[in-house]
């Protein structure tokens, strides 16, 4: 049977402006026939990703500048400088099936783990002379270079590329189209986080004074507008704690380690999107996580029609109720006896009994990791 973590959070966000489209203006989305407050996966995935305290060797680096990093291991760890060093790893990138642009960069954006750069600097250290024939020897021209590696350079080359075992990576997965045996499935999936109530776009106008005006300089230096919400967010992820350790190569300790940290970050994350000016630092009020056997169940459709504030009452503790009250429902029919809760909430709202309460963040990724150790451990 499987088993999958999933992740459930609500967070109320005061005003700001935390993922912003190609206008400026805050994300959003058509939910239930209502325009909702968004924050995209892919903003979510990249502040876990940065503030996931995973061990350093297992961490992954997403760039086109890997000609940089090369550049720079090969001086500092090996004290390799020549003016031909920038051939030799093109040549051992290209071994590999990597391209360089004519500035230096990769066509797009790797994601690597940093075990697999560490790899590629020690290929090119190793293979430092057999290297130099492509650029002193006959064949001068980086095109010519790079055809010309060595069989035994392209061997091991081609077997760097696989994963590093770097918990980032792992989790979220890479693609590349022209490398499609070095692609990665991801072992977390993150949806768009939506407010679970309507939303209306908001403008602040402001002006800036010239602090070297003069008394008789009356008027603004600066006049623009940004655009806001406030909005009462539902978080959605989910992790395969089995496919994770796949990706890590079947290393089950270093897939529970991962474990922890996603926990924490996932908890922690906040988006850093024009918090200069509106210092929204907002941590949730709710954190659940819900361990499935049968299938992930994402409970957004708890808001498919709109929270809304009545009473006096804030929207944060009726959409706590509203996820407790759909997840039963839905549970009933698509879940299976073993699934399990722990959670932490701060609103009040989620029903006593159902599920564990923990007292601090790292309970909580305790947990996780207690139940998914049970499960690999089978």
């Amino acid at each position: 049977m499987s088993l999958f973590v999933e992740f459930h959070l609500i967070q109320n966000f005061a005003p700001s402006n935390l993922n912003r489209d190609d206008t400026g203006a805050p994300k959003d989305a058509v939910f239930g026939g209502y325009r909702r407050a968004r924050v995209s996966s892919q903003c979510l995935k990249r502040t876990i990703r940065l503030g996931a305290d995973f061990p350093s060797q297992n961490q992954g680096v997403r760039t086109k500048k890997l000609l940089e990093l090369l550049r720079a291991q090969l001086r500092e760890q090996y004290g390799r400088e020549s003016e031909d060093v920038d051939v030799r790893i093109e040549a051992a990138l290209a071994a590999a099936g990597l391209k360089l642009k004519d500035d230096g960069k990769t066509e797009y954006l790797l994601f690597l783990g940093q075990q697999e750069i560490d790899a590629f600097s020690k290929l090119v250290n190793e293979h430092w002379d057999v290297l130099a024939t492509l650029v002193n020897g006959e064949k001068k021209s980086k095109k010519d270079a790079k055809a010309s590696a060595p069989a035994e350079v392209v061997k091991q080359a081609k077997s760097i590329m696989n994963g590093g075992k770097a918990l980032d990576v792992a989790l979220f997965g890479r693609m590349l189209a022209d490398m499609p045996e070095v692609n990665q499935d991801a072992a977390c999936q993150v949806a768009h986080a939506i407010s679970t109530h309507r939303v209306e776009r908001e403008f602040d106008y402001f002006t800036a004074v010239d602090d070297m005006g003069g008394a008789d300089e009356t008027g603004a230096g600066m006049i623009g507008q940004v655009e806001f919400n406030s909005a009462t967010f539902y978080r959605y992820s989910v992790v395969d704690p089995a496919k994770l350790a796949a990706n890590l190569q079947h290393d089950k300790e270093l897939a529970l380690t991962g474990l922890h940290a996603l926990t924490l970050a996932t908890a922690r994350a906040i988006p850093t999107g024009k918090q200069n000016t509106f210092a929204a630092h907002n941590p949730p009020s709710f954190i659940g996580v819900a361990i499935r056997h049968a299938s992930p169940l994402n409970l957004a459709n708890a808001f498919e029609k709109p929270v809304y504030a009545r009473g006096g009452e804030a929207l944060t503790a009726p959409s706590v109720a509203a996820l407790a009250d759909y997840d039963s429902n839905l549970a009933g029919i698509y879940g299976d006896a073993n699934d399990a809760w722990a959670y932490i909430d701060l609103s009040g709202a989620w029903p006593a009994g159902k599920g564990e309460k923990l007292p601090s963040l790292n309970a909580l990724a305790d947990w996780v990791v207690r139940q998914a150790r049970a499960k690999l451990e089978q």
